[in-house]
Order: C-alpha cells, then sequence, then structure tokens
C-alpha cells in the first residue's frame, strides 16, 4: 500500500462517499446541521455521490457548517451488476473505481466517510488501497433484513444471484476493508457478524438539534391529537391506527409521510366516515415536524422494520407518549421490553386500548412521555450523538498523523 502524506498546517478535508441522489434528500427536508461534518471538525467537506446528481449547493451548505464545500460525482456503472462472478468482474470494477482514485488523489483527503454500504464503499477501499486514506463507514439498514439491493427470495434466477452476488461482494470488501464500520443501531449487528466485520462501534443518527424541543405541557389537546410518521408502506401499514381513531370519537390523526398504500390508506378513511378527523400530509420538512411534535397528545406507529428509526427517535427525544407494535419475529432490541414506550400488538383492539388508556389518564401519560424523554435524552441527544462521530473523528485523524 502506497502512502500520502501532506502538509497537516492545511487545511483539514475530509471526502464523503454515498450512493445516494443528494436532491432527493434536500427536497425531503431531511438533512440536519453539520450531518457531514459533526462538530464542525474539517475546513473542507468534499461529497462525491456515485450518481449523476447536481445538486442546489445553497442548500447543501448547513451539511457542513462553516467548513468550505465542494460536490463530485462518479456514477456506478449498473452493467457491471451481469457480468459473470470471478476475475473479469473485479478487473472491470477496478477500471471503474480509477476516475474516484484519481480524484480523491487531486482531493488529498484526511479521512473518508461513506453514508451506507454500496459502489460507494467499493470506491473507498479502492482509494484506501492506492492512496493509504483511513474511511469509515455508517450502515442504515441491515440488508439481509430489509434489502434495498438485492432479491430476499428462494429460487433465485441465474441473473438475480448474479445480481445478489455482485452487491454482497462489493459490501464485503468495503465492510471488511474499513477502518471502523458504524451501524445506526442493534439490529445491524447481525449482518455485520456474517460478513466477519470486527472494526464496530454502534452510533446512533444525530437528529435535529435545532428544532427538537422538550415537551413540558401533557394537558390534554381538544380535540386529542395523534400524529404517525413514516413511509407507508405495507410493513409500516398504519391501518389498525386509523380503525383505532375511527372508534374514538373526537380524536384526530395526522398521517406523515408518503408511499405505495396511501390511496388505499385514504379510502380507507373514507369508507370508515373518518376523513375529516384523519388527515395526510406527505411530506413536511424536517425542521417543521420536529417543531410541532411537542404540540401532540401522543405518538402512534406500525412498523414490522427491525430498527429504531428516525421518526421514533424524535418523538422519544421530545418526550412525547409512543405507542409501537411489538413487530412480528426478533424485537427490537432499543425496544425489548422498554418502560419509555407503549407495546402494542397490530389489532384495531390493541392500538384502540392503548390509546384510549392514554388519552383518558392525563398522570400515565405525562409520566411515559417524561421516561421517554429521560431514556432519549441519556442514549439519543443530538449533543452527545454528534460528539461520538467527532470523537471518532479525531482520533483516525490523529492515528493517521506521522509522529
Amino acid at each position: 500500500m502506497k502512502n500520502h502524506s501532506h502538509d497537516r498546517s492545511s487545511a483539514k478535508r475530509l471526502l464523503v462517499i454515498i450512493p445516494d441522489r443528494i436532491t432527493d434528500i434536500l427536497v425531503k427536508g431531511e438533512y440536519q446541521p453539520r450531518y457531514y461534518n459533526p462538530g464542525g471538525l474539517f475546513d473542507e467537506v468534499h461529497i462525491l455521490s456515485t450518481t449523476a446528481d447536481n445538486p442546489d449547493l445553497n442548500a447543501l451548505q448547513r451539511t457542513v457548517g462553516d467548513a468550505k464545500l465542494h460536490v463530485w460525482h462518479h456514477p456506478d456503472d449498473l452493467s457491471l451488476i451481469g457480468t459473470r462472478p470471478g476475475i473479469f468482474r473485479r478487473l472491470r470494477l477496478r477500471r471503474w473505481a480509477r476516475g474516484g482514485v484519481d480524484l480523491a488523489r487531486r482531493i488529498k483527503p484526511d479521512l473518508i466517510r461513506c453514508h451506507g454500504a454500496d459502489w460507494n464503499v467499493y470506491l473507498a477501499s479502492r482509494i484506501k488501497g492506492e492512496l493509504g486514506v483511513p474511511y469509515v463507514m455508517s450502515l442504515h439498514i441491515n440488508p439481509d433484513v430489509n434489502p434495498v439491493r438485492r432479491y430476499l427470495k428462494d429460487n433465485l434466477t441465474r441473473a438475480e444471484a448474479w445480481h445478489n452476488s455482485f452487491y454482497d461482494s462489493l459490501e464485503h470488501e468495503g465492510l471488511t476493508n474499513a477502518d471502523l464500520v458504524m451501524p445506526v443501531y442493534k439490529p445491524i449487528l447481525p449482518y455485520l457478524v456474517r460478513h466477519g466485520v470486527e472494526r464496530v462501534r454502534v452510533c446512533y443518527n444525530v437528529l435535529n438539534s435545532n428544532f427538537l424541543s422538550e415537551k413540558t405541557d401533557y394537558s390534554l389537546n381538544s380535540p386529542p391529537r395523534i400524529v404517525s410518521v413514516g413511509r407507508l408502506l405495507d410493513a409500516k401499514d398504519p391501518s389498525n391506527i386509523i380503525r383505532a381513531v375511527h372508534s374514538l370519537p373526537g380524536v384526530e390523526l395526522l398521517i406523515v409521510g408518503d408511499g405505495p398504500k396511501r390511496p388505499e390508506l385514504e379510502r380507507l378513511t373514507s369508507s370508515l366516515g373518518v376523513a375529516d378527523r384523519v388527515r395526510f400530509a406527505p411530506a413536511i420538512e424536517n425542521d417543521e415536524l420536529c417543531r410541532m411534535l411537542p404540540g401532540f397528545d401522543l405518538f402512534a406507529v406500525h412498523s414490522e422494520y427491525w430498527e429504531l428509526n428516525k421518526s421514533v427517535l424524535e418523538a422519544l427525544l421530545t418526550g412525547l407518549p409512543i405507542v409501537i407494535n411489538r413487530r412480528q419475529g426478533e424485537p427490537v432490541p432499543e425496544l425489548a421490553d422498554a418502560d419509555f414506550v407503549k407495546l402494542v400488538d397490530n389489532t384495531e383492539q390493541s392500538y384502540r386500548d392503548a390509546i384510549a388508556g392514554l388519552l383518558s389518564d392525563d398522570r400515565a401519560r405525562e409520566k411515559l412521555g417524561r421516561r421517554a424523554y429521560a431514556h432519549a435524552q441519556d442514549n439519543w441527544a443530538p449533543a452527545k450523538t454528534e460528539a461520538v462521530y467527532s470523537e471518532i473523528y479525531r482520533g483516525m485523524l490523529d492515528r493517521a498523523r506521522p509522529h
């Protein structure tokens, strides 16, 4: 491996390699301040996307704080997925990576950070191999349970098997060569065990420090107000929450999120005669949503995903009482037997009983919310989670500094 060195008195440079279309994330309004530069540690942040996206740099600046922002592109080559596993595929992948390696050679980053395991981590691995730049990577899903790129079924065709093996090998190279892998919640850990990854630290997402505030008034709204946040998919279907609200006269429900189930859910509200009490908001900017959360009485959600998702963390961090289902299969470790959420079965009756009980008992509702707030502040407060990433980055920089 070749080692590179440059003047450590010069600006600290971070290269962030992502597989996402930045514009799509900007449109959703989900970026947090300093998301790509925790603690404002770096003077320059270079964001490299493996798509051909062309984002608004002014809108993106908040993600790097006061650092100088640069955006680059090195689009993936999906034609490689169908190549036969073996030496030919590896040679073509290395050829694809050359442009990204050459770009990193010009940037001279002190550290590379990857978000997710995709083409981006393969490229980071090649940059480390050629230039000696260390890299850390965060994982935001368990691909073995909630796949994005791979087929999760039996009896794969040869093309599907090649597709899966392509992404598995891409991920494996990135994971095993990383200096540290940072899953954002514990259910990702079994995936890392399967890949034999040992340099691991669970690092929770840094959430909205500017607009998340504590719920201090637990007196019941008139009418009572419930919020549910999440993608409208089969695995996050809020139908039983809607049915529960139907049987609770006067209670209002705001469903924030969009997805393929929205038309079906809107038809359900109409058929139940609750379209005046159940409102859909396909998109609310994260700043505004976080500002709104303490004004609700309850947060109710259904998810079969094996994850601790961002919207649940945001509600916990405000002290909003939460009603959430026990998922089918292994429970989410962070929520297993938790006394700071109300766990229910995914049935109309179970949601109804929990919601009715909390809405009718001011003391129980406040106690649940305050337990949620205390636990969340101890474990997931934005200042604490951001400090974890800053500490990791500083440690990596110190180890890379020549003595």
